[in-house]
């Protein structure tokens, strides 16, 4: 078919024409505005269905002031866990007559920063992030203040007044730990992607009696806080060798930390990694190197990934509701969408499980 043959997409005022209405009529019927009549709205809607009509979403968000969209920011979205998540978010969405418009930062606070601003050119009606950097919400402060409420996934930050949906990473590494210390292991390795701290940030991290906010850490800094405060509060001394810091987001960078911790001339009984890609990579690296599980290395990894029951043994994990989150992050953006005069933000923790299977023994064993 040539472009001068191309059938020609039907307008409102075929529309009206059809049904035998005015044009401003036909608008009313199908934009749920204004007052007609039950025969008028029942005619154009016939008429719109035996024309296939789209409506233009552009002009009536020029007329409500929305868009029925919301923005979604992932941190990565070929990751299982955002995945899973953005299943939860669009469901709730769909649910609420709302589409879902998705993009990537790449855990790339500059990505991240595009994103938004791209959202907002789309105008969306609200914003759905897992920020990259806890730190640095200055442009999802300047969304919100030009009316575009945020709603936080993942993270939570001291420096934006907005809703969030978390698990408390912290608490979840430690009772993974600890669980691992008291087993009897006194060398528990953890890979996590953080970036080589400064030494004033190692001060920060080793000292148990600091007061460090939620709301300041990134997922990975909360988890290797809890990871560090297991083995104070068991007594059981930090090695810094066990401390494994990818740098980078990546498997690969897993696979070849891990490959280095297990090749101390004092390896580790037990390891702990972060997230799913660490895990991963850590996995990989433990296969590969033939090093037996739990009867040489006991394994607790962070997120319950499908694949961590069709191994041998099946992995313990630490197990987050991840699609309630997303659907709860939606919920919650919606409600403050909705509401004329809505709740002050609040962040709510969603519980994990330590789900115990074959990959931990005692040191004993």
């Amino acid at each position: 078919m040539t472009a001068s043959s191309r059938p020609r997409r039907a307008t409102l005022p075929d529309v009206a024409a059809l049904a035998g209405v005015s044009t401003a009529a036909a608008g009313r019927a199908l934009g749920g505005y204004g007052s007609v009549s039950e025969d008028v709205r029942r005619r154009v809607t016939e008429a719109a269905r035996q024309l296939n009509y789209r409506a233009n979403r552009l002009a009536a968000s020029v007329r409500t002031g929305r868009t029925d969209t919301i923005g979604v920011v992932c941190a990565d979205i070929e990751s299982p866990f955002f995945a899973r998540a953005l299943r939860g978010i669009s469901d709730v969405a769909h649910e609420n007559g709302f589409s879902t418009l998705v993009t990537n930062s790449d855990e790339d606070l500059a990505s991240e920063r595009e994103a938004v601003q791209l959202l907002l050119h789309k105008q969306v009606d609200g914003i759905i992030c897992a920020p990259a950097d806890v730190k640095q919400v200055e442009h999802l402060a300047q969304a919100q203040s030009g009316g575009t409420p945020v709603v936080l996934f993942d993270r939570v930050s001291d420096r934006l007044e907005a809703d969030a949906v978390i698990v408390d990473g912290m608490k979840a590494a430690y009772q993974a730990v600890r669980r691992l210390l008291d087993l009897g292991h006194r060398r528990v390795a953890i890979v996590t992607e953080l970036r080589q701290p400064r030494e004033q940030d190692w001060a920060r991290f080793l000292t148990p009696e600091a007061e460090v906010s939620l709301g300041e850490l990134s997922p990975s800094e909360a988890r290797l806080l809890g990871y560090l405060r297991a083995h104070w509060d068991a007594g059981v001394p930090v090695r810094r060798e066990l401390v494994r810091r990818t740098g980078t987001y990546a498997a690969e960078a897993a696979y070849q930390q891990t490959k280095r911790v297990l090749a101390l001339k004092n390896p580790p009984t037990a390891i702990f990694t972060v997230d799913n890609l660490m895990t991963v990579g850590a996995y990989r690296a433990i296969r590969d190197l033939g090093v037996a599980v739990p009867d040489r290395l006991s394994v607790v990894a962070f997120d319950d990934l499908d694949w961590t029951v069709l191994v041998s043994p099946a992995l313990s994990v630490i197990a987050q509701p991840v699609y309630e989150m997303g659907a709860e992050a939606a919920r919650r953006l919606i409600r403050r969408l909705r509401d004329p005069e809505p709740a002050p933000p609040a962040t709510l923790f969603m519980d994990v499980t330590l789900v115990e299977r074959e990959s931990v023994a005692p040191i004993s064993s």
